[in-house]
């Protein structure tokens, strides 16, 4: 149970503040804390008596490492850590979800398939950290935390490199004697069979709720986990055989982790479809319960870390590792992080479950899709949301910890970065994928004076590495998070940048311009200022911008959180109109844009047609529909078609504005207003509630309807699907 602070805790570390005490060991205190912007972290010190052995602050270093490798995909994520500090400690984002023994202790002895997901993504957990040369040691109920999409491996307190000893006196038993192995136990060597032995203790008391050998006297354990044999009698008959090779004395008998892995499971489906409801509530209860938790005596810090004389090293920015909680308002930074975490669903899927974001429950049933893919939110947080692109036959998406290449035909995972590619810096014109790229020697001294360059780069199609940049443009500061690629087209790349001092937020000392590049060679065609940004601020100059002709069309949120529409010349930059966007809030417009060569096609209230050339009013549905209000629209082939609140989908001329049918039926008296219609050959497709419908765009019927958590959809014409993402998935649907 949390407990209160005290004075004499400490103040902060680094830039987190605690909040609450979570537990305190021999070694240390963990601490629930919460940096200035609002990230919540997990933060485990040393005690101060402990701290002066220069023995025990190596183990503690060595921990932050092993963490570190193991990564967020199956462990606690490290997001930043200060182990030369006078009170060492490590900060890691904080898992939703209750370690192994409290969840068995609430559920009970956990069904098979339950304990076979569970060890089988404990597999790639510890092959992650084997394949670096690094055991545990440590493996217990205690140290495994069960989120909905996947067991984190946690306390690496006596990790070790394979082989070295010198922080072990040799002889001696380190480690927990009811989940030692063998060897272990005896103080000798242990390998990364040991580990194997470990989990499958652990994975009988999942199935049991007792260990192999037994409690009692650390002597009496030690002798039966020495020379006794394992009670697997109440161990589901199909295990007994793979535990029990797990388990044999000799350690060259036990299965590696990928052949146990493939013994227990085919990693099919999703991990929370294979918990028990009991589990599944207890996370979900967590996710609301830390949002509940206020500080005791300590306020936020003043100002941003990256202020401080320790500047150089500052830590990731604010939009890192925020992720919209359940039942959190919006806006609010959530506890947790993960890799990319894709359901095998229906395509081939070589991987195990595997961790993901442990602040929210998944669907328990699968989508109504052609394929679907689980997947993490994005690494730099939901606002603005993420949008899925089509480019050649991939579906690109950032989520997880980086940007994902995914078949759009059949939904396999051609690639997945790791590099914590923020949404906003990537665009494509359907053929090609450009981003803004980590300037080499930035990361960790995103403070350094001067800044570093901005650097641009094509995305291979084939493999997700960012190429040779195209262009490194020293007249930006290439770390600032605010920077935002707008849209690439005809070989152009259009982008914002600032020039100034790093910070999480914007800053008014800072001097802003969206610029023009030539993607070919890399030079900088133009560039115009924008008005400077008040200090503190965080939301991004452009909302949507796309090319049409030689216009680049843009939504521009203004300083006072107003929407103004901002046409510029493509070849000079020059603003050839502009004018307001009124009665809309901004979020409401963070989409693709309609557009065809003449006018500009805005919804979200009343739906209207602006002239491209001059920003000129075409049209305005209050002239034959007044006080109606429509989603945002989508055109094709000479038809503006848009979802009526209230009526569902209805079709109107291009060029005059004029209602051309209405959909039949009352199906559409739910219809959401929130996102653009999507348009195929024969049929429109709208969401309703959690549904996808599909409307005959000759009957003007609805005629079928598809299971789907997705709030943002879009064609992809050559694989002919829609891609629909949102409530963790991914997926694709019929586009006909």
């Amino acid at each position: 149970m949390p407990t209160p602070l005290t004075h004499d805790d400490p103040q902060a570390f680094g830039p987190y503040r605690p909040i609450v005490r979570l537990g305190s060991g021999g070694m240390g205190t963990v601490y629930l804390a919460r940096s200035g912007a609002g990230r919540t972290v997990a933060v485990k010190t040393m005690h101060a008596g402990t701290a002066s052995d220069p023995g025990a602050r190596t183990r503690f270093r060595l921990e932050a490492d092993a963490a570190r490798v193991i990564g967020g995909q199956h462990g606690a994520q490290v997001v930043d850590a200060d182990t030369q500090a006078e009170t060492p400690w490590i900060a890691t984002e904080y898992v939703i979800g209750p370690p192994l023994d409290e969840a068995v202790e609430l559920a009970g002895s956990l069904p098979e398939v339950t304990v076979r997901a569970l060890g089988a993504a404990l597999c790639g957990a510890l092959g992650q950290l084997h394949s670096t040369e690094v055991v545990h040691r440590d493996l217990k109920p205690s140290n495994i935390l069960v989120t909905a999409y996947g067991p984190k491996v946690i306390d690496f307190g006596i990790a070790r490199a394979i082989g070295e000893d010198r922080l072990t006196r040799v002889g001696a038993a380190v480690g927990t004697p009811a989940f030692m192995s063998p060897e272990q136990a005896g103080g000798e060597e242990h390998t990364a069979a040991g580990d194997v032995f470990a989990l499958a203790g652990l994975l009988v008391f999942a199935a049991t709720g007792r260990a192999p050998f037994g409690h009692g006297q650390t002597g009496d354990l030690l002798y039966r986990v020495r020379y006794g044999d394992p009670d697997l009698s109440d161990v589901p008959a199909a295990l007994v055989p793979v535990l029990g090779e797990c388990l044999d004395k000799n350690p060259f008998r036990r299965p590696t982790t990928s052949r146990l892995a493939a013994q227990l499971h085919d990693g099919s489906g999703e991990f929370a479809e294979h918990l028990p409801d009991a589990v599944l509530a207890e996370i979900a209860r967590r996710a609301t319960e830390v949002w509940q938790i206020t500080p005791q005596r300590l306020a936020a810090p003043p100002a941003p870390y990256a202020e401080s004389a320790t500047a150089a090293a500052a830590p990731m920015p604010r939009r890192r590792l925020l992720l919209a909680g359940s039942g959190v308002a919006l806006g609010a930074a959530a506890v947790g992080v993960g890799a990319w975490a894709w359901s095998r669903g229906s395509g081939p899927e070589p991987n195990p479950p595997v961790a993901g974001p442990s602040n929210s429950l998944l669907p328990k049933r699968k989508l109504d899709s052609i394929w679907q893919r689980q997947v993490a939110d994005p690494p730099y947080g939901t606002v603005p949301r993420a949008e899925p692109v089509a480019v050649e036959d991939l579906v690109a998406v950032v989520a997880g910890r980086g940007l994902g290449g995914i078949d759009a035909a059949s939904g396999s995972v051609r690639w997945a970065s790791d590099q914590m590619e923020i949404h906003w810096q990537i665009a494509t014109d359907g053929e090609r994928l450009v981003r803004m790229v980590a300037p080499e020697g930035s990361e960790g001294n995103a403070g350094k004076p001067g800044g570093f360059p901005l650097v641009l780069a094509s995305v291979d199609l084939g493999t997700g590495v960012a190429a040779e940049p195209f262009a490194q443009l020293t007249d930006f500061n290439g770390v600032i998070d605010q920077n935002q690629v707008l849209c690439t087209a005809d070989g152009v790349l259009y982008a914002v940048a600032g020039k100034g001092k790093f910070d999480e937020y914007f800053l008014a000392s800072q001097s802003w311009s969206v610029f023009a590049v030539d993607i070919s060679t890399g030079k900088k065609l133009w560039a115009e200022p924008l008005p400077s940004r008040p200090d503190r601020t965080d939301r991004l100059y452009f909302l949507a911008a796309r090319v049409v002709g030689h216009n680049l069309v843009a939504l521009q949120e203004t300083n006072d959180g107003k929407v103004r529409i901002v046409v510029r010349d493509t070849r000079t930059g020059a603003v050839r109109w502009a004018r307001p966007f009124d009665g809309v809030a901004p979020g409401r417009v963070q989409l693709p844009m309609a557009t065809d060569a003449q006018n500009l096609f805005l919804g979200a209230g009343r739906l209207r047609a602006l002239r491209l050339s001059d920003g000129a009013q075409v049209w305005d549905s209050r002239s034959e529909r007044p006080g109606r209000t429509y989603g945002p629209p989508a055109v094709k082939d000479g038809v503006v078609y848009a979802v009526e609140k209230g009526l569902g989908l209805v079709a109107f001329d291009s060029g005059s504005g004029r209602a051309q049918w209405e959909e039949k039926g009352s199906g559409g008296t739910e219809a959401d207003t929130s996102a653009a219609p999507v348009i195929g050959t024969d049929f429109a497709y709208s969401r309703r509630s959690s549904a996808l419908w599909a409307v005959d765009l000759s009957s003007h019927t609805p005629t079928a309807s598809y299971k789907t958590t997705g709030d943002r959809f879009v064609a992809h014409e050559k694989a002919k699907v829609t891609i629909a993402l949102g409530g963790k998935f991914l997926a694709a649907f019929p586009l006909a």
